[in-house]
């Protein structure tokens, strides 16, 4: 009793078997539909409340102007070269220290400008900036 002819080779199977991977896919889908909840949830935890108020204390600009005859205006007021000294070292106590603008003349000596930079140095002021007019 045959089933086969004894002349039939055996074929082999050329095709993928799909089910074991239907299968392993199923099992990874039903992993993570449980997972995702749980890596969602949280423990309710009561926080404190805190008040964040930005401060907008902005320092104050002070002008310092040297002229082209090098003389020394504080806020357009004019100053004495001895009095900037003790005006620069009051304001570098200030809290917040204000910034200091230093606004030379195109035809004052270069002299005049660094001694303003380095009384406000000696000083104690740490934000010092020039000022300048854009090209054109």
């Amino acid at each position: 009793m045959s089933f086969g002819t004894s002349n039939d080779p055996d074929d082999v199977m050329s095709e993928i078997n799909m089910t074991p991977l239907v299968d392993v896919m199923l099992v990874l889908l039903i992993i993570f539909i449980i997972t995702i909840p749980v890596m969602k949830h949280a423990v309710n935890v009561d926080l404190p409340v805190a008040t964040n108020t930005p401060q907008v204390i902005k320092p104050e600009t002070i002008r310092l102007s040297v002229d082209a005859q090098g003389l020394y205006y504080w806020n357009d007021a004019a100053v004495d070269e001895s009095a900037l000294t003790g005006m620069l070292k009051a304001e570098a106590a200030r809290e917040p220290q204000p910034e200091l603008h230093i606004r030379g003349d195109k035809a004052v000596r270069y002299e005049h400008v660094a001694k303003v930079m380095a009384s406000a140095q000696q000083a104690g002021l740490r934000k010092i900036g020039f000022v300048t007019e854009p090209g054109r």
